[in-house]
C-alpha cells in the first residue's frame, strides 16, 4: 500500500537577533541560579578555611551574567516594539481574542489544531510576558542588593534610588528574599519550557525547538 508524505514549507520565523538573545539570557539566567544558591550557601567552602577566592570568583560571574542578564532584557523589550519582524507582536491580536485561547487549550488535549497570526499562541504570549517581568524584576533587585555591597563607581551612582527602593521592599532582607523567590520561578519554567517545546513539535509536528536555533519553522503545505 502506498503511502504519501505532506510537503513542508519552511518559514523564517526567529531573527538573528531574537535567537542569539535568547540564547544569552537562558545561559544568564541558568549561570545566575547556579551561582545564586552557591552565594547564598558557600557549600564548597568549609566554615574553618581563609580560602574566600572560589566565593570571590563564584560572586564575579553572578555580576557578569547579572548585567548581561540586564542589557539582554532591555534589548528584548526593544526589539519586541520595533523590530522590522512584527511575528512577535503579531501574537498580541490572539492575546485579546477569547476564540485563539479557546483553541490553544483545546489542542493542548489533542482536540484540533493550533492556530494563531504570530509565532506565538496567547497562551505562550503571556508565560513570556511574565518571565520577561521577572527577568525584569531580578534584575532591580540585582541591582539594588549590587549597590548595597559596591559603594563606588556604578554602584555608588545607584546608591540614592537604591536606598529608596530597599525602604519600598520593606528593608534589605526582604529585597534578598524576593529575589530568592523568583529564582525559584526561573527554575519551574524552564522545566516546564524545556518540556513543552518538545512536546509541541511531536504534537504538531513542526520545527518548535530547532527554530530557535536555525530561525526556521517548517509547516505542511495545505
Amino acid at each position: 500500500m502506498a503511502t504519501t508524505t505532506p510537503d513542508y514549507e519552511r518559514v523564517k520565523v526567529f531573527s538573528a537577533a531574537i535567537r542569539i538573545f535568547h540564547w544569552l539570557r537562558a545561559l544568564s539566567i541558568v549561570i545566575l541560579t547556579v551561582t545564586g544558591f552557591y552565594i547564598s550557601w558557600p557549600y564548597l567552602v568549609g566554615a574553618d578555611t581563609t580560602d574566600v577566592l572560589l566565593q570571590g570568583w563564584i560572586r564575579y560571574g553572578h555580576l557578569v551574567c547579572g548585567f548581561t542578564l540586564c542589557a539582554v532584557t532591555l534589548v528584548r523589550a526593544y526589539l519586541f516594539f520595533f523590530s522590522k519582524s512584527d511575528i512577535e507582536r503579531r501574537s498580541f491580536a490572539d492575546v485579546k481574542n477569547f476564540r485563539s485561547w479557546i483553541i490553544q487549550i483545546k489542542s493542548y488535549f489533542w482536540i484540533g489544531h493550533l492556530d494563531h497570526k504570530g509565532v506565538y499562541g496567547p497562551l505562550q504570549f503571556m508565560t513570556y510576558l511574565g518571565v520577561s517581568l521577572m527577568a525584569a524584576f531580578m534584575c532591580l533587585t540585582g541591582l539594588i542588593l549590587y549597590a548595597n555591597v559596591y559603594h563606588e563607581g556604578l554602584g555608588g551612582a545607584l546608591w540614592s534610588s537604591a536606598a529608596w527602593l530597599t525602604q519600598v521592599f520593606g528593608g534589605l532582607a526582604w529585597v534578598r528574599i524576593l529575589h530568592h523567590y523568583v529564582t525559584w520561578g526561573f527554575i519551574i519554567f524552564l522545566l516546564i519550557h524545556i518540556y513543552m517545546a518538545v512536546w509541541m513539535g511531536i504534537r504538531f509536528k513542526h520545527n518548535a525547538v530547532d527554530a530557535i536555533v536555525s530561525g526556521y519553522d517548517y509547516h505542511p503545505k495545505h
